[in-house]
């Protein structure tokens, strides 16, 4: 008697354990499968972002709605009007900070722009090389070229033998190179940068290279 007891107690706690596991696996599933629908975009879910959206401050619509009457403006005076208001910067007629700042230098403009090579910047070609802007730019010398072009200046020191092709050269410049056995080729530049149609004139048109 005593075993059939025992063993039906251990069918019992069998089938529950079972139904246990069956059940946190459904729930499982559901949850995963809850997410997922979360996470998939349809067309009947898309929707702003929270609070992304305002409603639209309606005016004039009566005494209740606290936007009725003066419509939020006040009673009369310049803010109150139509197209009112006062302009940035303005200070009720006294002078504004803008005109009490005091100011120092300009802007010229029509200085000429050049991009700047050095001495030291050429010592570090091999002897007998022809230098131009390509080749400033294809060395890293350069990481573009102004609209005058590539001036030379004389700061450093040279003592290889070059031929430079630039547009502009210091004076100092000019005599290191050549004290160093260099050539000096000084490339014209077209100081009008627009063509007859009025656009701006590439690069190679204008004599930078």
């Amino acid at each position: 008697m005593q075993d059939r007891i025992d063993l039906k107690l251990f069918y019992y706690h069998y089938l529950l354990s079972l139904f246990t596991i069956h059940s946190k696996f459904r729930l499982g599933q559901n949850v995963e499968s809850k997410k997922l629908e979360e996470i998939t975009m349809k067309i009947h879910t898309i929707q702003p972002q929270a609070g992304s959206k305002k409603k639209e401050k309606r005016l004039g619509r009566g005494i209740a709605s606290g936007h009725g009457k003066t419509c939020c403006k006040g009673h009369k005076g310049q803010w109150a009007r139509s197209g009112g208001g006062v302009s940035i910067g303005f200070e009720g007629g006294q002078k504004p900070l803008m005109r009490r700042i005091p100011k120092r230098g300009f802007d010229n403009a029509f200085k000429k722009e050049y991009s700047i090579v050095n001495l030291s910047d050429l010592e570090r070609f091999d002897a007998k090389t022809e230098i131009n802007a390509e080749t400033l730019l294809e060395f890293g010398i350069l990481s573009k070229v102004e609209e005058y072009g590539v001036k030379i200046l004389g700061s450093g020191t040279l003592t290889k033998a070059l031929t430079v092709k630039a547009n502009k050269f210091s004076e100092g410049a000019k005599k290191a190179i050549e004290a160093a056995g260099g050539k000096v080729i000084e490339i014209e530049i077209i100081n009008n940068s627009l063509n007859e149609k009025g656009k701006k004139r590439p690069l190679s048109e204008r004599g930078a290279k």
